[in-house]
């Protein structure tokens, strides 16, 4: 008995010490660690984003992935916001759009279709049924295509999915920028599907 309270107990102090709730490669932080665990499920997951995310559309690879920080930061996945803020950053080719579309929307540098385009993935993020038919007129007002709600809808459910997943598995977050901006440098040049040798410089000096 006393032997199981402690296994117990020393079991709770590792879930404490910030490690994630399963088994992981530690040099696979966030969500990487997650789709290298089960890759069979990981690769829908991850040919469903690479559809949306640098698949043929009207909204640029910058702008969708903007869809993917303001979700993201809404639902304060640390590791997501910080992942998908430094690709906006690499793909827009600035650092001013990601922050503003975050902290002050209203003034953010993006067009008023995109404004509108982000407020509809801050509200999908809350509840789908936050998307009020007032807020789809405004988009489609300002220029916004059915296929384009379409899409921004699809992207702020599917970034809610990895935000909890990656959260709710206790998955390491990194603090150190350098990492991020490695991370965003593949997901430009690679995209998100798998690929040989995809992270090998993820965590180099």
């Amino acid at each position: 008995m006393y032997l199981n309270l402690l296994a117990g107990r020393n079991a709770l102090n590792t879930l404490k010490a910030g490690m994630p709730y399963i088994p992981l490669d530690e040099n696979l932080p966030g969500i990487t660690g997650l789709l290298n665990y089960r890759q069979d499920t990981a690769l829908p997951i991850r040919q469903l984003t690479q559809i949306l995310l640098r698949g043929e559309s009207t909204l640029t690879e910058g702008e969708r992935e903007l869809i993917a920080t303001v979700v993201s930061n809404g639902n304060q996945c640390r590791f997501c916001t910080n992942a998908h803020t430094a690709a906006a950053d690499v793909l827009l080719g600035e650092t001013e759009t990601a922050e503003k579309v975050k902290n002050d929307p209203d003034n953010a540098p993006v067009t008023e279709k995109m404004k509108h385009l982000l407020e509809i993935a801050r509200q999908t993020q809350v509840s789908g049924k936050n998307v009020i038919a007032d807020l789809v007129a405004k988009a489609k007002q300002a220029g916004a295509t059915d296929l384009e709600l379409h899409d921004t809808v699809l992207i702020a459910a599917l970034f809610s999915l990895y935000n909890r997943y990656v959260d709710g598995l206790a998955s390491v977050t990194p603090t150190e920028p350098a990492f991020y901006n490695r991370l965003a440098g593949i997901l430009k040049t690679n995209g998100y599907l798998p690929s040989a040798n995809r992270y090998a410089a993820l965590n180099a000096d």
